[in-house]
């Protein structure tokens, strides 16, 4: 299994929008990286949802249910999308400022590539954000 991060701007599309609606297609995607990272998720890879601009913290788990496939909202074969599913929000919200204050995660893409809107998580930055979510 690998781990992912997505970011979304909560007026946009939030985590309380995806808990309602049970299920979504990651879309809009505009970056090769980001792209990139699309296609190299599998069903079953655990995501972490992040609000950008507003709030800028990482607020739920979702799942990839279904692998990248051609993006409908466009034309052009060069996008894609994939589906993906709540799973939990995380007990606390863990910000962007927390994550950039610990150590072990200096070298998180969204610290060092913070634009990115599709990152690879590596699983022990997977585990600290998590551990991170249950401090009071």
């Amino acid at each position: 299994m690998n781990y992912w991060l997505v970011k979304s701007e909560p007026f946009k599309y939030s985590w309380e929008q995806l808990t309602r609606d049970k299920k979504t297609f990651w879309d809009g995607v505009r970056n090769y990286g980001a792209r990139n990272n699309l296609r190299d998720m599998k069903k079953g890879d655990e995501v972490f949802f992040y609000h950008s601009n507003e709030g800028m913290e990482v607020v739920g788990i979702a799942m990839v249910v279904k692998e990248s496939y051609q993006d409908p909202t466009t034309e052009d074969k060069n996008w894609v999308v994939v589906d993906i599913s709540p799973v939990k929000p995380l007990m606390k919200p863990v910000t962007l400022g927390q994550i950039k204050a610990e150590p072990k995660l200096a070298n998180m893409e969204l610290v060092k590539n913070s634009r990115l809107s599709v990152q690879k998580v590596t699983p022990d930055e997977w585990k600290q954000v998590l551990k991170m979510s249950e401090r009071k």
